[in-house]
């Protein structure tokens, strides 16, 4: 099964960042924080998975703009960049309405424009876990994941 999703990606460009995908639909992703995994799930399979980079402190939720946490819990895709400093990027939809009222009690901003994104388009020495909150995955499968992955589709991220 895994064989057929992976040879649903196709390119006829190869030089092109912009793939189709014509394989089972991307119906969840699912990320593991502590274990640095992200996986495109079909159901309860999973078509593809990668090894992740998160943001500059990635314990616990994020909570406040430039902690540097990658945020925890349930959200979805709500945007797409195709220009993107990132080489492509994905939206993820923090903050959400609780994400607001704690920051806000707190005399805080939550941050936002959290992404699944590229490296960077300018060269860069990368650490791990080198993101402002953000996951970041290689640029050739940020290119497999945007053609996979639509507006809409629901995110859990866990620690």
């Amino acid at each position: 099964m895994l064989l057929a999703g992976i040879s649903a990606l196709a390119g006829c460009d190869t030089n092109s960042k912009f793939r189709t995908y014509r394989g089972p639909e991307v119906t969840r992703i699912i990320v593991n924080k502590g274990a640095r995994e992200m996986h495109l799930m079909h159901h309860d399979r999973p078509l593809k998975s990668y090894r992740v980079e998160l943001g500059f402190a990635p314990e616990g939720h994020k909570q406040f703009e430039g902690d540097g946490k990658t945020p925890e819990g349930e959200y979805f895709i709500d945007r797409r960049n195709p220009n993107s400093s990132f080489h492509l990027s994905l939206g993820i939809s923090y903050p959400n309405e609780a994400d607001i009222a704690y920051a806000q009690a707190m005399g805080m901003e939550p941050g936002g424009d959290i992404f699944i994104h590229g490296e960077p388009n300018v060269l860069a020495f990368l650490s791990p876990d080198w993101t402002a909150g953000c996951i970041s995955v290689t640029n050739r499968e940020m290119e497999d994941i945007y053609a996979m992955v639509r507006d809409g589709t629901p995110i859990t991220l866990n620690a």
